[in-house]
Parts: structure tokens; sequence; C-alpha cells
């Protein structure tokens, strides 16, 4: 891969050039993201973070422009083009330096409508993904539990089978996009808990489904303006129809997706990574001490070099993924070396940044402070680190 990242104090600071796979078509949908982000959503954002709420006109833009089926068959609306476009998209939604507008859109985008396209019967795509892809419906994912988080077999929730439905009992937690959202695709045991993760089903459910309760809007550490909440599900009965994939193959599906999502996660890392240099290389430019700037201090300079460097490395794994699964090769341990690395790497991009920063890096409603909390998650939502390792190991 023809990647190339440069430091250079008489140009416009940090660069990272596309690598070979990012055709002509995704260079012109990463300038369209990257306008639409700084015009629709860095003026505005930080009162989101303050509401803990991202408007739903936003998925509406975002639908109008197409960005929101990059995932999806065209049939059904969608664009078709595959992961790299996918991670495209995300590093230049991570780029608004709001990781709660990023974390929204995509599990809308990459972690939860995409189960209907990848195992979703005809009669399903027809009916739910034309509006998710339009954004007039937004969709999160349930299948962390409270004592159920990287270990999804654990999952307990569950679904017994009654006439043409199913009826649901159980808790979820830490769920992005729940308390505003419209559709759960929905992780529950249809098996004795003995069988683990062969007794794990997926259903499509409404919010409105009666028996769906918002438990709480919980309060987080950062990623601030996306809403995540705890959900109760008592007696729920969800259509047989809405059952999504093989009965008892849940598990299977939730793994292929969790391909993507650490994808994704990398394409955050790369993301937010890059603009926090760029961010602190335009203030330790400006910013004098003893008698120059703290550019001219060769702590600085080399400080910002190594994390560069370490934010090339982990782009050119996503990116070289990204294509090698658009190629249909496998890519499940790539996909878990990315989400062990590529948040250890983030974390220490910004509070590094950070420390660059000084005492303003340190202070609310700016930028580098709010990416230093945004970082933390990304090194235990989708997969604690170690976790990630282990199934690193597995694959060696």
């Amino acid at each position: 891969m023809n990647i190339n990242s440069t430091i250079d104090a008489g140009n416009a600071g940090f660069r990272l050039n596309d690598p070979e796979s990012v055709t002509e078509d995704l260079v012109l949908l990463r300038e369209q993201v990257r306008r639409f982000v700084e015009r629709e959503v860095v003026p505005v954002a930080d009162a989101w973070e303050a509401q803990g709420k991202i408007p739903r006109e936003m998925f509406l833009k975002l639908g109008e422009m197409g960005l929101l089926g990059m995932q999806h068959e065209e049939a059904h609306g969608g664009t078709q083009m595959g992961a790299l476009a996918s991670v495209v998209f995300g590093e230049e939604l991570s780029r608004s330096t709001y990781g709660g507008f990023t974390s929204s859109v995509t599990v809308h985008t990459d972690m939860s409508a995409s189960h209907i396209t990848r195992v979703g019967t005809e009669e399903q795509k027809a009916r739910w993904l034309p509006d998710m892809i339009a954004g007039r419906t937004v969709c999160c994912i349930g299948v962390t539990e409270a004592g159920a988080g990287s270990d999804v077999a654990g999952i307990r929730t569950k679904a017994v089978r009654d006439g043409d439905d199913w009826v649901i009992n159980g808790t979820k937690m830490f769920i992005t996009n729940a308390v505003y959202g419209d559709v759960v695709i929905l992780g529950a045991r249809t098996d004795a808990p003995e069988t683990g993760s062969r007794g794990i089903t997926l259903f499509i459910v409404p919010t409105d489904t009666p028996g769906f309760k918002v438990a709480s809007k919980l309060e987080k550490h950062g990623w601030l303006c996306s809403d995540t909440a705890e959900l109760v599900f008592e007696d729920m009965r969800v259509p047989h129809a809405n059952l999504l994939g093989e009965e008892n193959r849940g598990f299977h599906a939730i793994m292929r997706g969790f391909e993507q999502e650490r994808l994704m996660i990398g394409a955050f890392c790369a993301g937010e990574g890059a603009k926090a240099i760029e961010l602190t290389l335009d203030y330790v430019r400006t910013r004098r001490a003893f008698g120059k700037t703290l550019w001219d201090q060769q702590a600085t300079r080399l400080r910002l070099a190594d994390l560069a460097s370490k934010v090339a490395m982990i782009r050119a794994l996503t990116y070289q993924t990204a294509a090698a699964k658009d190629a249909g090769q496998p890519v499940s341990r790539e996909t878990a070396m990315i989400k062990s690395v590529g948040p250890e790497i983030l974390h220490e991009v910004v509070h590094g940044c950070l420390q660059l920063h000084g005492g303003t890096g340190y202070m609310r409603g700016t930028p580098i402070e709010r990416m230093a909390r945004d970082a933390r998650i990304l090194r235990i939502g989708g997969g604690a680190t170690e976790v990630m390792l282990e199934e690193v190991a597995k694959r060696m």
C-alpha cells in the first residue's frame, strides 16, 4: 500500500495519503462527507453534547445524500459500495471530533441495519431497509447485557415460541440509539443456557412494541451526544416473521457483524488520531515557551512524529483489511488485530496531544479534551482489548 505520513513545519501539517485501493469514487465520497461534517456537524454539535441527543434530521440529511446505504443492496435503495466505502465514511465522520455523533450514525449503518442485508429474507429487506437507508427509521443493535458484554455467548435474555409469536423477557445494557431509535436488532436465547453460542437468535424489534421499555438513559464519561440506554423486555411479543436469519444461529451472525464493527473502529482511530495531530500542530506552532514555539522544541517534534507514525500504521492495516474484505477474503484475525491495537494507539495519541496543549487541553469545550474522553470507550466497547488479543491468539 502506498501510504505516506509527513509532518512538515512548512506545510499544512499532518497528511495521510490515500492507499492505492481508494478509487476516484471513494475520493469523491471522502470530499462529500468532509464537507458535510464541516458544514452540518462541527458548528452545532456542542449543543447536541449538552442535550445528549442528535437531531433526527441529521439522519434524514445523510439519507438524502445516499450515505446511509453503503452496506445495502441497490434493490432496496442502497449503493452497495462495500467495506472500503464504509471505512472512508467512518474516518471522515470521526474527524468531526464528536465521537458520539460518529458512533450513533455508524451503529445505524454498519452495526445494526446491516444484519438485515446479511441474513434477512427478501420480505424483511423490502419492509425495513428503505426507511433505514433514507434515515426515516433509526436502528440499533441489542446484544450487550450487564453480564454478557464481550462474552456474547453469555446472553440471558430469553425468547420462547408461542404460536406465531415469540415472547421475550430480559434486559440489555449500554445500547446506543436505544432512547430515540425506532428498531432494535435484538439477540435473545432461544435454547437452553448450556447450549452457549448455539442457542442465540436475532429478532427485528420495533421500539414501540408492547413490553419494550427504556429503563434508563445512561450518563456516560464520553460520547455525550449519542443516546445510550438500559432496556427491559417484559412479556414482549414479537411476530415469528421478525425472526432474523436462522433460529439458534444468531451468534454466528453477530460475529460476522463484529468484523464490520471492528473495521469501523479502525476507521474511527485513524480519523480521530489524524485530526488530533492536526489540531495539536496548529497549537504548538503558535504557542510560545522559553523564547520559541513549542514546535521549535525537539521533544515536541519527535513526540508528534512518533504519534503520527502510529496513526499511519493503524490506518494502513484498516484499509488493507477493508480491501481484503471487499475481495471476499477472510478477515476475522485482522479485524481483531485492528480492534486490539487501534484503540490503544488512539488513546496514546489523544492523551499525548492533550499533554502538548498544556492547561488548555484540560479545559471542557476544547476539541482535544472531548476527544480524550470519547476515545476511552473504544478500548472497552465492541470487545475489550484483552478479549481481542485472545481472538488474535486463537488465529495465530
